[in-house]
């Protein structure tokens, strides 16, 4: 039988058990109230192997989804970049708090920027987005996948076996900071030349649908307008695009004066061509932000968007 919130109890927060995970959970979950951190592990955090033989993103959500309906924690909080983009059943959206930074940073062994690394040297990332930025800008580059926490990443920077090192790293911003280990970054990418990931920095506070109207508000007092836009924006992209984790996509959102803009970039995997689409909406819901990713998304598809990569969403 699942488990039911009682009013003046501690928050049961799910998370994953990775120390990312934890931190960024840790941080949303104290503005709750009190609260009791719940740690999950997902397939995701078990494997090593690239996502998209993990069958994508969705690796990283399901276990704390089980754990939901289940009744054994309250609320989950994902990294809003890993979120499937359909609906689940029995399952809302509750929260998404203020974004950190979206931008992408390089961290370098000898720390110097990107432009400066030697022809030649290795460059790790396991996002097909991120290679193909990596080949675009530097083609003379060897780009290595690469997976696993940050602690471990980082230190392929080093590792003793030739074969394992690498001389530098494009990570999230966000991820290295909520570690304390943004000063490790060589270099922050603009977001006008170097998009991120849709929803890159933002987080989402999931529920189930049937959630008490107490613990409902109390989630909701986390919520920030704006970011929620911004990333539905990114995120409906995806979805009007129908891509999968072996897209190289990018987007990103930004709202000024109730006015949302939407760039959207898909790239050739290696780097080699890209197509951006750019459009604006004055928004005030979830639906127009929708209708703005739709059109920005057909945009991309009717200049030859699934010539570049592997997409569904041509009508």
């Amino acid at each position: 039988m699942t488990a039911v919130f009682k009013p003046g109890a501690p928050i049961r927060v799910g998370t994953r058990a990775s120390a990312l995970a934890v931190a960024q959970t840790s941080a949303v979950a104290a503005q709750l109230g009190d609260f009791e951190l719940v740690t999950i592990t997902s397939e995701g955090d078990r494997s090593t192997a690239p996502l998209a033989s993990l069958g994508g993103t969705g690796v990283f959500v399901s276990a704390l989804r089980d754990a939901l309906l289940a009744g054994e924690v309250d609320v989950v909080v994902h990294s809003f970049k890993d979120l499937p983009t359909g609906p689940a059943e029995g399952i809302r959206l509750a929260a998404v708090p203020v974004r950190a930074d979206a931008r992408d940073a390089i961290a370098t062994r000898d720390g110097v920027t990107l432009a400066r690394l030697t022809p030649g040297s290795r460059v790790g990332t396991g996002s097909p987005r991120r290679r193909a930025q990596l080949l675009a800008a530097r083609p003379d580059l060897e780009v290595v996948g690469i997976r696993g926490n940050v602690d471990s990443r980082l230190g392929r920077l080093y590792d003793a076996d030739d074969d394992r090192r690498v001389d530098g790293l494009v990570l999230a911003a966000a991820g290295l900071e909520r570690l304390g280990r943004l000063g490790e970054a060589s270099e922050l990418f603009d977001l006008a030349t170097w998009p991120t990931a849709p929803a890159q920095g933002a987080l989402a506070l999931e529920m189930r649908a049937d959630a008490s109207a107490t613990l409902v508000d109390r989630v909701a007092a986390v919520d920030d307008p704006a970011t929620r836009l911004a990333a539905t924006a990114e995120r409906g992209v995806l979805a009007r695009l129908e891509a999968g984790c072996s897209a190289p996509i990018a987007a990103h959102a930004r709202i000024e004066d109730g006015v949302l803009t939407l760039t959207a970039t898909v790239y050739d995997p290696d780097g080699t061509r890209e197509l951006t689409a750019i459009d604006t909406q004055v928004v005030e819901s979830d639906r127009s932000a929708l209708d703005l990713a739709d059109r920005v998304a057909a945009s991309l598809l009717d200049r030859g968007a699934t010539r570049l990569a592997p997409l569904g969403g041509a009508r």
